[in-house]
């Protein structure tokens, strides 16, 4: 596996900074960047990582609902929309938001929505809240960041408080092959599968505590474990 940066958790910006972005993503569905970055790249899914998916039924086609996926690469938000027709609202890191005009504004007319790793950002929540009240999808990566070891890293408790809290059903996903993704610079391109089991929904609770958040985290990621051994199985 490439060599990739050290996760980045912090962000010295206020969080007033991602007002603009969290009222957009509130009030607005996604927009033509959505689009045209699919058109642009579910060649490159297809065609070069012969991407193919398993268990696309499971996937709600209306309604509110979580994506829970491993997260490897930054390839991942489309490996795992590439077959779907549903619009992902993914909960993005902050650093995407505000730094990079251009990846800014992508990021923002698409739908996605930052979140301030490391904070308590209720903001973050809100709008995910508010996504799922109009019946969208929300994605959000089970592990809070991109794994650095090849394997699959540890849910954070953000996807258990999202999935108690919103009552929303939850789709495990599975990505094996993503943490590859990078060998393209040695013009290797290695196949990706993506695996969406079936919808987990779990009792509400308005307030849940930091341990119950973890142990609905660790219920959603163990689906996702089981999903991405049996993808590895020959």
């Amino acid at each position: 596996m490439s060599e990739i940066k050290p996760q980045v958790y912090g962000d010295p910006r206020p969080p007033e900074s991602m007002a603009p972005f969290h009222a957009w993503a509130r009030t607005r569905e996604p927009g033509w960047t959505y689009t045209l970055v699919r058109i642009l790249l579910t060649p490159v899914a297809i065609g070069l990582y012969r991407t193919r998916a398993v268990g696309r039924r499971n996937v709600p086609a209306t309604g509110a609902m979580i994506l829970a996926p491993n997260h490897f690469s930054n390839m991942d938000h489309f490996f795992c929309g590439v077959y779907l027709r549903r619009r992902i609202r993914f909960m993005a890191k902050s650093q995407f938001f505000g730094n990079n005009p251009v990846i800014s504004y992508l990021f923002r007319v698409a739908g996605h929505f930052p979140v301030r790793r490391g904070h308590n950002d209720e903001e973050a929540f809100a709008t995910a809240h508010s996504i799922l009240a109009r019946g969208g999808c929300v994605g959000m990566y089970a592990e809070g960041g991109r794994s650095r070891t090849g394997g699959l890293g540890e849910p954070r408790p953000g996807i258990g408080r999202l999935a108690l809290q919103s009552g929303a059903p939850v789709v495990p996903v599975a990505i094996h092959g993503s943490s590859a993704v990078r060998q393209w610079r040695r013009l290797r391109f290695p196949p990706i599968t993506v695996s969406y089991g079936e919808p987990l929904v779990l009792e509400r609770v308005a307030e849940p505590t930091r341990e119950q958040s973890l142990a609905a985290a660790e219920t959603i990621f163990a689906r996702v474990r089981e999903q991405y051994a049996a993808i590895q199985r020959p």
